[in-house]
């Protein structure tokens, strides 16, 4: 099975490696990332189904716990990166479909070079959308350096989301890109619904307890402060099946696969999952 497993990464990407060419070139300014240029882009994910025998063996026909279990046990075989590390991998990840040279911010939408990374404004920076604060992990190696749920984010936008949880509500905000905020919750912009609720269940699947690092739960509560936990279940279970992925999430996550920690997010693959388990 791991040869097999092998080849099918090798081939997968070398698809990967083509599309990434045939990007087009950088434009001078930043301009906001549409989801027609993103489905415009050709993935290089192998459908899903593709993994049911191979990687996903072992998780299918399976519900509950038993998913859960089972599915951990999968993706906790990763390559484990370095924070600085990170800024490499996120201009790959999530490098603008429409132009090689800038990058996708999650919450506004906006489209950034991808050399403007740091702490200035006008920067991007290193959102961890599982807030490091709810488990204490801060960004050491393990749910600090995941980059399934670390993203770039303006540096401005990125502080006024800051540890809240996800819930449905709130006021605009400059740059917000149709992102909305109150007192203790956040809602990400339509386009990203989905990809912000996928992204924390992997977090909950993929952090036990285990390695020395807290035991990550989705509960049904906003304002969960320094806990690790983050909500609001039901708000991020309708978000995944409002928003289901697409080609930039799918290339995303096949990107991360191949070339990084050559783990996947299973509720990428199979969105189905999240109501199996929860």
């Amino acid at each position: 099975m791991l040869a097999i497993r092998i080849r099918r990464r090798k081939a997968v990407a070398l698809a990967t490696a083509a599309v990434l060419a045939g990007l087009t070139a950088p434009s001078l300014t930043a301009t906001e990332a549409t989801a027609t240029t993103a489905t415009a882009t050709a993935t290089a994910s192998a459908s899903a189904s593709d993994y049911d025998s191979t990687y996903y063996e072992d998780a299918v026909g399976k519900t509950g716990d038993d998913l859960k279990s089972s599915l951990h046990t999968i993706i906790s075989d990763q390559t484990k990166l370095s924070y600085s590390a990170v800024w490499d991998a996120l201009k790959t990840t999530d490098q603008d479909p429409a132009d090689s040279g800038n990058v996708v911010l999650l919450y506004s939408g906006l489209s950034r070079s991808k050399s403007l990374n740091g702490g200035d404004s006008g920067d991007w920076n290193r959102e961890h959308v599982w807030a490091k604060s709810h488990g204490d992990f801060g960004t050491a190696t393990g749910p600090g350096t995941d980059i399934h749920h670390l993203r770039p984010e303006d540096v401005r936008v990125n502080s006024v989301r800051g540890n809240k949880d996800f819930d449905n509500g709130g006021d605009g905000f400059t740059d917000s890109g149709g992102s909305l905020t109150d007192s203790d919750s956040f809602e990400p912009r339509d386009a990203v619904k989905g990809d912000v609720a996928r992204m924390i269940f992997y977090m909950a699947v993929r952090y036990e307890g285990g390695d020395g690092w807290a035991d990550l739960e989705v509960n049904g509560s906003v304002d969960n402060g320094s806990s690790p936990y983050i909500g609001k279940l039901s708000v991020l279970k309708a978000w995944n099946d409002e928003d289901p992925p697409d080609a930039f999430e799918e290339r995303r996550n096949q990107v991360i696969y191949d070339s990084y920690q050559h783990n996947r997010n299973p509720f990428v693959d199979h969105p189905e999952w999240v109501e199996a388990i929860w």
